[in-house]
């Protein structure tokens, strides 16, 4: 089913003269992962398997409801994240904390919020295709541990890199996809909308939507 909807809609871009690229295999993180969230924290919290392990000050493994029906996935984490070991705790997060507040009449606690990569890149620049699909298996583990109904990822680098489909959050934000039976929003990162306040408009109808599938 997953893969039906993304051909249908990548054939719909194709048509319109869109560009993208499918598909990132690299190396792969092979470690067994345990089956406890618990369990699989300490597993990532002493993981040096890339280089972002020998700059990092804290790993942000994630936290929020370990059964919460919605997760958030960012990019990684920030300068503020990597001191304190929290994930969307800086600017952006307090940004997204207000609108799961206001829009979503939830809080935090309620739901799960990781990245993508869990040490900070460098300059806050974006994770490379080796750092990301090495630090992947983690969030995929934490999927299926936390099993949430929706998946929204903050920005293009979540999205590309969750669903192999590198193509303008402008183009995909709103739409639908699914992973495993999960549906998968894609919807600006907080740190655009603060860069762009003209974007919460659209934002807004994303989580719109969100809340309507909760």
């Amino acid at each position: 089913m997953k893969n039906l909807i993304k051909l249908k809609y990548l054939y719909k871009l194709k048509e319109s003269g869109e560009q993208y690229f499918e598909g990132f295999s690299s190396k792969e993180n092979k470690l067994p992962m345990p089956d406890e969230l618990e369990e699989l924290k300490k597993t990532c919290l002493n993981c040096t398997l890339c280089d972002l392990s020998k700059t990092r000050t804290n790993v942000v493994f994630g936290e929020g409801n370990p059964k919460a029906k919605l997760m958030f996935i960012g990019e990684g984490p920030g300068a503020e994240e990597d001191k304190t070991g929290r994930p969307f705790v800086g600017r952006a997060g307090k940004l997204l904390t207000k609108i799961i507040l206001n829009v979503l009449d939830m809080t935090r606690e309620d739901v799960y919020i990781g990245n993508i990569v869990k040490c900070r890149p460098p300059n806050n620049r974006v994770p490379s295709i080796e750092e990301a699909q090495t630090c992947k298996p983690y969030l995929l583990k934490q999927i299926d541990i936390i099993n949430p109904k929706i998946l929204v990822c903050l920005g293009k680098t979540a999205f590309m890199y969750l669903m192999d489909i590198d193509l303008p959050i402008s183009r995909v934000r709103g739409q639908i996809f699914e992973y495993k039976e999960k549906k998968v929003i894609p919807t600006f990162h907080p740190s655009y909308l603060l860069r762009n306040p003209s974007a919460k408009k659209e934002a807004y109808k994303d989580f719109l939507l969100i809340k309507s599938l909760l």
